[in-house]
């Protein structure tokens, strides 16, 4: 009804708020990575790791987690993507198979506290409090890294279907 107009135009302004808030904080956190030259300092050292492919991933998986724990998902994947896809091309590792499994380590981020912009919208929108909505989560979270570690020790899961579907 149109009596109910301001309260939900009200409720909506004040969701919006909090995940503005969110992608601000995020992107003043990427701007201070890229600022202290952190990308640059990461393909440097991960040089050593390019002669095993399954260790490299696991590396970059476990530092992609770490990022997406305190970078939002976007900021995140364009900060880092540039810096990392030489390394994954020079060690030989398939492409299209590092951004899968980058993109669903990110959308892992999105649900691991601290910053877990997910959570944060979840428990706004459910007037829920952080702790509620983390031990709701936690199942999923272990779900998908369960998924994270078999792609890294399977990489034919991902290649296997992407073969299939180029023919």
């Amino acid at each position: 009804r149109l009596a109910n107009l301001y309260g939900l135009i009200l409720a909506g302004a004040k969701t919006t708020a909090v995940v503005m808030l969110l992608v601000a904080a995020a992107s003043v956190s990427a701007w201070l990575v890229t600022a202290v030259n952190i990308p640059q300092q990461l393909g440097e050292l991960l040089q050593p790791f390019v002669h095993n492919k399954t260790l490299l991933i696991a590396i970059l998986m476990v530092l992609g987690l770490l990022m997406g724990c305190v970078l939002d998902l976007t900021p995140n994947i364009l900060i880092m993507t540039p810096v990392l896809i030489p390394i994954v091309v020079q060690a030989g590792i398939d492409p299209v198979y590092f951004g899968v499994l980058y993109v669903m380590n990110q959308s892992i981020g999105l649900i691991t506290p601290p910053v877990g912009s997910v959570l944060n919208v979840i428990s706004s929108i459910g007037k829920m409090p952080m702790n509620r909505v983390v031990g709701g989560v936690w199942p999923f979270l272990v779900a998908e890294i369960g998924v994270l570690v078999l792609l890294i020790l399977f990489p034919s899961l991902v290649l296997v279907p992407l073969q299939w579907m180029t023919r």
